[in-house]
């Protein structure tokens, strides 16, 4: 499992792929919209640990 920060880019297709607003995202692993807008947006990298919570709680990491 990778250990650097998710890219912007990353971000996004995962949550584009979970079928989720930037909203409903944030809520998945609380926190709050802005904040998961300024890691989809590239203006703070998003903890390693939280993208993979969402991964998880997605699915999309499960394996």
């Amino acid at each position: 499992m990778p250990t650097s920060t998710p890219t912007p880019g990353e971000i996004r297709a995962s949550r584009l792929a979970s079928g989720l607003t930037q909203k409903q995202a944030g809520t998945l692993v609380s926190v709050t919209l802005s904040t998961w807008q300024k890691w989809e947006y590239g203006r703070h990298p998003m903890p390693r640990a939280l993208y993979n919570l969402f991964l998880i709680k997605t699915r999309k990491g499960a394996s």
